[in-house]
């Protein structure tokens, strides 16, 4: 593969080659490059920049005809600033003969008064236009204002006080992740890091863990706890368990078996024993009663046990319909005069 230079159009083409031409152009835009930041540059005998100008400390600049105006402007706005003082006793003097001239004095005032207003170069429609674009400049400043002011309203409200868990969290792991690389030891390894006091606190939170409630009781841990408590009070016979692992070669069968679902032979008392266990579940199923608590409060509106238990049904289903109902008999309300 041919060899492409960097500067080139074309150097991500991976296919692509330079020539000559390609070369001569690269040498080309450097010159135009060089020439063009050398006229930028003028020297300082060539440059037209008057010393008052904001943007003289500019070496590219060129002062134009909108310079020297601003210039001539503040320079006519700073005399007239030191005159006003002096002038400002006989200020009154001078307007009232020539209100007394009729229109001749208005006329003589409005000119005076746009002599002072600070743009004396500027005509009249001039000055409203530039009135304008300063009322503009405010609204949109205040309209600025007024839309960050919104935002930060608008902003949920930051943590006032503590630390948040999740950045309690970040934290706590690059404590540990530092701790674990200083030991030269893995995130998987972390617990090498607890004392044993940390660990028999760990231990004794695993075993308060909460009772299991609703769908959450058929969990693995549930159903293995059951499993245990059913086969506490099994006897086993490891030796007719042995021969009877012996005598058959597929004791453990696969899907794959000749012999799936062929029944092997079990002992009567084997086959009592678990008629026995299932029956004793029955009975502890029917006599089993979970304690509710008593609210002592409550209104008293059943006569025994088993109306209460109804009662409770009917609210469940028909609550909400009769609320309005109940409480109208309740208040007396719904009782005719």
């Amino acid at each position: 593969m041919g060899k492409s230079d960097p500067e080139c159009v074309n150097s991500s083409n991976p296919f692509h080659e330079c020539s000559d031409y390609c070369h001569g152009k690269i040498a080309e835009a450097k010159r135009r490059l060089l020439d063009e930041q050398e006229s930028w540059k003028k020297p300082a005998a060539e440059r037209t920049v008057h010393p008052d100008c904001v943007n003289a400390s500019n070496p590219y600049h060129d002062c134009s005809e909108f310079c020297f105006k601003n210039i001539a402007n503040a320079k006519a706005a700073l005399e007239r600033g030191e005159q006003e003082p002096a002038a400002g006793g006989s200020g009154k003097s001078d307007v009232a003969p020539e209100q007394a001239d009729g229109d001749d004095g208005s006329e003589q005032q409005r000119e005076d008064a746009a002599a002072n207003d600070g743009y004396p170069q500027m005509t009249e429609k001039q000055k409203k236009l530039f009135q304008l674009q300063l009322k503009m400049n405010e609204a949109r400043k205040a309209n600025q204002q007024a839309m960050v002011a919104e935002k930060k309203r608008m902003e949920p409200r930051g943590e006032s006080k503590g630390v948040s868990k999740e950045k309690w969290l970040e934290e706590r792991k690059k404590k540990i992740g530092r701790l674990l690389d200083s030991n030269g030891l893995d995130m998987s390894k972390s617990y090498m890091l607890d004392t044993q006091d940390m660990a028999e606190a760990k231990y004794k939170k695993w075993e308060k863990e909460p009772a299991p409630d609703g769908w959450d009781v058929f969990n693995q841990k549930t159903l293995y706890t059951a499993y245990k408590k059913r086969t506490k009070n099994i006897e086993v016979n490891m030796d007719a368990y042995n021969r009877a692992k012996e005598t058959d070669p597929e004791f453990y069968r696969e899907a794959s078996s000749l012999q799936y679902g062929k029944v092997s032979k079990v002992a009567e008392p084997n086959i009592d024993r678990m008629v026995n266990e299932l029956k004793e579940r029955d009975e502890k199923r029917k006599s089993f009663s979970r304690r509710r608590k008593f609210n002592e409060d409550k209104d008293i509106d059943s006569i025994n046990d088993r109306n209460e238990h109804f009662n409770k049904k009917i609210e469940r289903a028909f609550g909400k319909y009769t609320l309005e109902i109940k409480n109208n008999l309740e208040r007396g309300t719904a009782l005719p005069d």
